[in-house]
């Protein structure tokens, strides 16, 4: 399921100041053919900035992802890792970093406990962060699945419009989840204070 080993550095228990985000539609371009290859894989840039952006500021990011293009064959973990290689190196080079990306390798039919809404990937990413709970993070999605499996670890939930975004908000059933345009407007949401 991982990407990243457990960092060496504890994080503390200060789960207000974690963000986990989905990848594919909001770090990324998402498509209904599955991104495939590393070739495939478009970054938004300000979702990269975003992410910088609260990293320098004392945030914890982590990437919480099904990518269950591998159960289908579309792709191997090799090929994944080259993707997930290249998003740290952008974010990196932005000044930020991400402490961990959780990945479920499984299809919807494999009965895993980590593919979202379950929260496998949610648990993976508290105990690498060595937080006691997630209780008062933030969970970034954009489809309810994500949200769902938030809500199921007490996160505070957002939904943004990238991605399948516009779809999931116009089904209804978000609940308390906040809704925002992209990744740059809920980073800018959480820390408006010299936004660069």
């Amino acid at each position: 399921m991982t990407q990243q080993p457990i960092p060496t550095q504890p994080y503390g228990s200060a789960p207000q100041k974690v963000v986990i985000l989905d990848r594919d539609g909001v770090i990324n371009e998402d498509s209904d053919e599955y991104i495939k290859s590393l070739d495939e894989w478009k970054p938004y840039p300000q979702a990269i900035e975003a992410i910088a952006h609260l990293a320098r500021h004392g945030w914890t990011i982590a990437v919480a992802t099904n990518q269950s293009g591998i159960a289908r064959g579309y792709y191997d973990e090799e090929e994944l890792a080259r993707m997930h290689e290249r998003l740290l190196a952008l974010v990196r080079e932005a000044g930020g970093d991400i402490a961990r990306i959780a990945y479920c390798p499984h299809g919807p039919d494999d009965d895993c406990v980590c593919r979202k809404p379950r929260v496998g990937l949610l648990d993976e990413i508290q105990s690498a962060l060595k937080l006691d709970s997630l209780e008062g993070t933030w969970l970034v999605g954009d489809s309810l699945r994500d949200l769902q499996a938030g809500k199921s670890k007490g996160c505070h939930s957002v939904l943004v419009r990238t991605g399948k975004g516009k779809r999931t908000e116009a089904k209804g059933g978000l609940g308390e989840a906040q809704v925002f345009d992209d990744l740059a407007a809920f980073a800018y949401f959480l820390q408006p204070h010299s936004y660069t």
